[in-house]
Order: structure tokens, then C-alpha cells, then sequence
């Protein structure tokens, strides 16, 4: 049974609430790092515990209130400069804050959190005494607890910690840590509890929060964040359009009555026709404003990531700074979510892999605090996400040994590769500049990671690097997935789309400018020597006449010419899946004007299988 028995909107509406509250105050307190003085940056962390406290207390997690009541001491004593902020303080706070966030990810599973570990509370306690080494030791000791306490795969049974086992799974805390929680107990509350954790007697928080109350066969199931913050004139705007396209139906149905009636003069033709377009053109205006009520500001993202740069910087004995910009740009709710993997690993690249130590910054004449820039941008129809750094940047020829030392390439491939297809090495499985595998790094598939999530999102990766000065990665992505711009084309009478993102431009085929370049096919496009790709070739059908057109395409790994019958023009389609059926380089199915489907072609797919067409092949039916 649920703690929250009857307040599962109630406990929804906190966890929103506070969730966003707690990445406001991570972000203000890297601010607050920088400038320890601010007034304003103490009161609104301060009244940012407080609020958090203040809706724990009213669900009666008495657990989080209580650590939220010694962090906001803590910060009351900040404010009125009875204590000053050092380094080992911050630990102390940011390990707080951890441990809030731990909280509410059980609360989000309807299970009342377990107490905050025993060496936090004495840490905090330790902090509001005074006592700055003890407090640093105690949050240190906090940390490796809860690491150690994590289940690993290459745990050995003689190594475990049974003391502290025991300690984790049984709630036992110390005697300063039960006095601490006493200590923000009413009196008559205190006196009447068995327990010294603050909890109710129906409370166990000794079982796991999300398996408790259920059988054994039953499956959890966490799903994402399924509500959104929409501004109510998107919404009016919605409801007006709708109102004006019921207008538009009454009058089509009017028009309707008098053709059956048989007056299609040239007057009721022409009116019929003027209110088809007006129905376009409010459906298009729907169309629009329902898709701007899923669109979120990417700075609802964005800050997560300066407490990620700050927490691996300070790991690593670096000094980063990250800067946001474009943080009011907006993207589909479903992309940012989809983002977030992507961007983390780009964040924790940019500080681990693309910022130098502090004493090699300081060998080139550098300045000891780095530069990590994330910044958004719409151009077009496009979202721009970068990650700049100032760093070391990547060596094309460092990239092309590691790639042929871990056998990821032959080293006659990676010898005749330029350097922007070197830099591309980054993205292939297994690839890692690091010779040790780390907590941070190592194994290879950050960047793998990336380039597929950011595939999914129908988007591409480019990367720019200069020695010494910095590399910068730039993300491209389309507004929104649920609706796709592609161009149809035509292979025989079946149409196909593909992506209007990887369109350059269609040009004639003609068979005189068709060359064979080292066995394949090839046209020189403005100096250009480009590969030509047979639609009927990378899909397997027949080929009954030379191709007559080609669609000069611009894929995340290359440029290629596409040959195609014909084509029919751009379109915006709403994109089907094909259910219990997934065929090869199919993204999904559309239907065009006349109701014939149209495949939806997935490049990236058909253009992991390798071909080489010749001229003889293009043309063999020419004749």
C-alpha cells in the first residue's frame, strides 16, 4: 500500500514543484561558489530549503524535512554572517542537496525515503558548530558510504563492509544524528515516537520504496515525466483557431447542400473554393499552434549541467567555468527529454577529455579558469545546440593511431582519411583516448551514445577542433518529430520521402557527366567530386530505366549524389511506424494526397551498407 494513500495529486504537484526549485538552487549555488558575498544568491537558496521544507512537511516526510531544516540553518548563519562559506562548507551543501534529490526519486515512487546517511547529518551539524575539518571528513565519509553501499558487479564477498552494511539497510544511525533529529521535532511529537528516525509506526524503511507492498511477480514500471507547463494564451490561441474552423465546416456544409441541390454555378464554385483555402489556411494555423503548446525552453535542461561541470571539475582538480546562452529557445518536450543523455556526455567530455590541467593551462600561458560554453539557437527551422571548450582541442593524427592501435580501423583506411573524417572517429563504438578506464571515461561509448540519440532525433553532430585553442561540438535538430518536411521522390510509380534536412539540391542526370572514380560512379558537382548512390540499389528492387534525376544529399558522415526516376515536390508528413514490422532503411510510412502510401526512408541506415555502383550498372538499360 502507498504511503501517500490519497495524496497522489498532492504528492505529484510537490515533486514538479520542488524538483525545479532544487536544479534552481544547484545552479545558484555554483553561482554562490563564485561569489560567496551575494546576499541576494544566500536569501533565495535559504527561502529555496525553506519552501522545499514546507511541502515535505505538509506530506509528513519528516525525513527530508529534517535534513532541509539543518541545510537551512546552515544558510540562516550564511545570510547574517555568522559563519563564512569555504570549500569544505560547499561539499557539505552540495552533498545535501544529493541526498534531497535521492529523496525525492523515492517519494516518486509513493514510498516515504529513508533518513539522510548518518555521516551527512554529522557533517551538517558539525558545519553549524563550527568544526569546518570534521564537517569535510563527515561529508567525505558520507560519499564513500553511499558509494560503497551500491551493489558492483566486481565486488568481492571478502571485501564488503558488513558493519556498514548493516548500518545502510537497518536505518541505524548515530547519537548525534538522533540527537539532530530530535532537535527540529516539536516536543510532544518526540516524546511520543518509538522510533529515534522521526517516522511512523507504519513506516519500513528498511524495505526497498519501490518493491514495497507488492508481489513479487509485479513489474515497476518509472515512466517519464508526463505533464507539461503550457502558457494559457497557446492555449486560447488553440481554442479560437478551433472555433474558427467550426465556423469554416457550417459554411462547407452550406456549400455542400446547394451542389446537391444542383446550383454549381460559377458563383458557388468560386465561394466553395474560397472557403477550402480558408480551411487551409486555419488548419495550418492549428496545426502550429498545437505543436507550440509541446514546445519547452531548453533552459529547463540546460540547468542541470553547470552542478555536473562544477561536481566533475572539482574531481579532477579543475577549474571550469560554464557558461549558458539561448536558454530561452524552444524545442519539442519529447526532444529535450531525449537530449539530455547527449548533452551530459558533451558536458563531461568538454571538462574531462577537452579542458588541460591546471598546470599545462599554465605552461601556455592560459587562464587558470576555463571556459565550457552550452548555447541554443534557432536558425530557420533548425535548433543549434553547441558545447565549446578552451581547451587543448583534438589532434587528427593522435585519433587516427588510437583508432588503428584498438582495431577500429586498418591503418591504410585511417592513412587516407582528412582530418575532418579523423575527428569523426570520436563517434565509433569502442573508441577512447584514455589508456585507463576511469570513473569518468575510458571505456568508448560516450560518444557513441551521442551520435545515435542524436540519429534518433532525425538530427546530425559536427565537430570543429584547433589545436590548442578548443574544439566545439554543434548539434542540428529539426523543431519538433512529430511532424517530419520531406521531399517525395519516385522510384517507377512508387513514391518514397526522405528527410528535406539532408536535401541540398536535385539536379539532371545526365549520362555524359556520369565518370568512374576507383570503380565507382561519380559526378563533379562545382569542383566537387561526389559518389553516386542508386535509390534502387540501396533498396534492392529492379532496376527498369536509367535514373533521370539526382538529389544531392548531405548525410552526418558524407555527401552523395541520390539516383532517382523522379520526384514529386516537398511535403510535411506526419510520420506512421510500421507495427510488428521493421523493414530495412524504413523509418516509418505517410500517406500522401491521393491516400498511396509513401515510405519514409531511414539514409543512415541505407547508407551503412556499402555498394559500389559503376557507370555500367547506373546505365546498363540505357540502351
Amino acid at each position: 500500500m502507498s504511503a501517500f494513500q490519497g495524496m497522489e495529486e498532492l504528492l505529484q504537484d510537490f515533486l514538479t514543484e520542488a524538483s525545479e526549485l532544487l536544479s534552481d538552487v544547484d545552479n545558484k549555488l555554483v553561482e554562490l561558489e563564485k561569489r560567496p558575498a551575494d546576499r541576494k544568491l544566500l536569501n533565495d537558496i535559504f527561502r529555496g530549503f525553506h519552501t522545499i521544507k514546507g511541502g515535505a512537511g505538509f506530506l509528513n516526510v519528516t525525513e527530508l524535512v529534517a535534513l532541509c531544516h539543518l541545510t537551512e540553518n546552515l544558510f540562516d548563519r550564511l545570510r547574517t554572517d555568522e559563519m563564512s562559506l569555504d570549500a569544505a562548507t560547499m561539499d557539505v551543501i552540495l552533498e545535501a542537496t544529493g541526498a534531497v534529490r535521492r529523496m525525492f526519486a523515492s517519494l516518486s515512487q509513493s514510498a516515504m525515503p529513508a533518513a539522510a546517511s548518518p555521516a551527512l547529518l554529522a557533517a551538517l551539524q558539525a558545519t553549524l558548530d563550527g568544526d569546518g575539518a570534521s564537517s569535510a571528513q563527515a561529508a567525505s565519509n558520507s560519499s564513500t558510504t553511499r558509494k560503497r553501499a551500491a551493489p558492483t558487479s566486481q565486488a568481492r564477498a571478502d571485501a564488503v563492509d558488513w558493519s556498514s552494511l548493516y548500518d545502510a539497510v537497518s536505518g541505524r544511525v548515530s547519537q548525534s544524528a538522533v540527537s539532530v533529529l530530535q532537535s527540529v521535532r516539536p516536543p510532544e511529537e518526540a516524546r511520543g515516537q518509538d522510533s529515534p528516525h522521526g517516522r511512523r509506526a507504519s513506516d519500513q524503511p528498511d524495505v526497498d520504496g519501490m518493491r514495497a507492498g507488492r508481489r513479487d511477480t509485479d513489474k515497476i514500471v518509472v515512466s517519464a515525466e508526463s505533464t507539461i507547463r503550457i502558457d494559457t494564451a497557446r492555449l486560447d490561441q488553440v481554442l479560437n483557431l478551433s472555433g474558427e474552423i467550426g465556423l469554416a465546416k457550417n459554411r462547407l456544409n452550406c456549400l455542400r447542400t446547394d451542389l446537391l441541390q444542383g446550383k454549381s454555378d460559377a458563383e458557388t464554385l468560386r465561394e466553395l473554393d474560397q472557403a477550402v483555402s480558408n480551411l487551409d489556411l486555419l488548419v495550418g494555423d492549428l496545426q502550429n499552434a498545437v505543436m507550440k503548446t509541446r514546445m519547452q525552453p531548453v533552459g529547463r535542461l540546460f540547468q542541470k549541467y553547470p552542478r555536473v561541470a562544477r561536481d566533475l571539475a572539482r574531481q579532477l582538480g579543475k577549474q571550469v567555468n560554464l557558461e549558458l546562452s539561448g536558454e530561452d529557445t524552444e524545442l519539442d518536450k519529447t526532444m529535450i527529454e531525449d537530449l539530455n543523455d547527449p548533452l551530459i556526455h558533451l558536458v563531461r567530455n568538454a571538462v574531462d577529455h577537452g579542458i588541460e590541467a591546471a598546470e599545462e593551462r599554465a605552461a601556455q600561458r592560459k587562464p587558470a579558469v576555463s571556459v565550457v560554453r552550452l548555447s541554443a539557437q534557432q536558425i530557420g527551422d533548425h535548433i543549434i545546440i553547441e558545447v565549446t571548450d578552451d581547451g587543448r582541442g583534438m589532434r587528427p593524427d593522435v585519433l587516427r593511431r588510437k583508432a588503428v592501435e584498438k582495431g577500429l580501423v586498418e591503418a591504410d583506411v585511417a592513412a587516407n582519411m582528412d582530418d575532418q573524417e579523423a575527428l569523426r572517429l570520436v563517434f565509433l563504438p569502442g573508441f577512447s583516448t584514455k589508456d585507463a578506464i576511469s570513473s569518468v571515461s575510458g571505456r568508448g561509448v560516450g560518444m557513441d551514445v551521442v551520435k545515435t540519440n542524436i540519429q534518433k532525433l532525425n538530427g546530425r553532430i559536427d565537430i570543429r577542433s584547433v589545436i590548442g585553442e578548443g574544439t566545439a561540438f554543434t548539434i542540428h535538430l529539426p523543431l519538433t518529430l512529430a511532424i517530419l518536411p520531406v521531399l517525395v521522390i519516385k522510384l517507377g510509380d512508387q513514391p518514397f520521402a526522405v528527410p528535406l534536412s539532408l536535401v541540398r539540391e536535385i539536379i539532371p542526370i545526365n549520362p555524359d557527366e556520369v565518370q568512374e572514380v576507383s570503380g565507382r560512379a561519380t559526378m563533379t558537382i562545382r569542383n566537387e567530386v561526389l559518389p553516386i548512390r542508386s535509390l534502387a540499389g540501396m533498396i534492392g528492387w529492379p532496376v527498369n530505366k536509367p535514373p533521370a534525376f539526382g538529389v544531392l544529399m548531405q548525410s552526418s558522415l558524407r555527401s552523395f549524389v541520390l539516383a532517382v526516376d523522379g520526384f514529386v515536390g516537398r511535403d510535411d508528413v506526419v510520420i506512421k511506424p510500421l507495427e510488428d514490422i521493421k523493414p530495412k532503411g524504413v523509418a516509418g510510412a505517410t500517406l500522401s494526397g491521393d491516400g498511396s502510401v509513401v515510405l519514409v526512408l531511414d539514409m543512415e541506415q541505407l547508407l551503412a551498407e556499402p555498394t559500389r555502383e559503376t557507370r555500367q550498372d547506373l546505365f546498363k538499360l540505357a540502351a
